[in-house]
């Protein structure tokens, strides 16, 4: 009850769900992998090792948090950051610094420059 309180207390639980998507490991690793540019929802899901449909819910969650945009193209959905958005310019910042996050940045960085 406490919970749901807070929820409508920050922006229609806007400020909650942006957290929710950034406390798991996965969805951080899916902005990195976002963070220069957009990838279809196969090339995401043929990076980790978790089903498709285990993916897919990361990515509904950071849509849901309103840090990534889907965009239907043919039969591939494209995935990429909403630009401009202050969460995803703090986690660009903190993907400088994560050792895990800063490899999968360069990797993202080095596909945009190659398109």
């Amino acid at each position: 009850m406490e919970d749901e309180a807070l929820d409508d207390s920050m922006e229609g639980g806007g400020a909650q769900r942006v957290f929710h998507a950034l406390s798991s490991a996965p969805r951080r690793k899916i902005l990195a992998y976002l963070s220069a540019s957009g990838l279809t929802a196969g090339e995401i899901a043929d990076r980790f090792s978790m089903s498709k449909p285990a993916v897919s819910q990361h990515l509904s969650v950071l849509e849901t948090a309103g840090l990534i945009k889907r965009e239907k193209q043919g039969q591939f959905v494209h995935y990429s950051l909403i630009e401009n958005n202050l969460v995803n310019v703090l986690n660009g910042f903190v993907q400088e610094v994560c050792p895990v996050g800063r490899p999968i940045k360069k990797e993202s960085q080095a596909r945009a420059r190659a398109k």
